[in-house]
């Protein structure tokens, strides 16, 4: 997609920090783990990951959206279909009426 545009408003900046933080986060435990001998093993330490994710989601949804760009294309109205003309009056048939009979 090479007309995306990237948003730099203080909200979208924090969202695109999520996926490095996870993996800082999933970094550091597992160094903490093989430091300690294995006490701080991912069964025990799964949680942090959930509080940083949501420590992030939080801190974005309470940041300004000031100039906050869209990144879908700016699209216009699309025009109104075209009304048919309105079928004359009186009893005359069209070509296809007195078919099926």
């Amino acid at each position: 997609m090479a007309d995306r545009v990237k948003c730099s408003c203080q909200s979208c900046t924090i969202r695109s920090f999520v996926g490095p933080a996870v993996v800082i986060t999933l970094g550091v435990l597992w160094l903490l783990n093989e430091v300690h001998g294995g006490s701080f093993y991912f069964g025990n330490t799964w949680p942090v990951l959930l509080i940083v994710i949501g420590i992030l989601h939080l801190a974005s949804s309470m940041a300004s959206r000031d100039g906050h760009v869209s990144s879908l294309p700016a699209q216009g109205v699309p025009p109104a279909p075209p009304v048919p003309p309105a079928p004359p009056v009186g009893g005359s048939q069209t070509p296809y009426s007195a078919q099926g009979q």
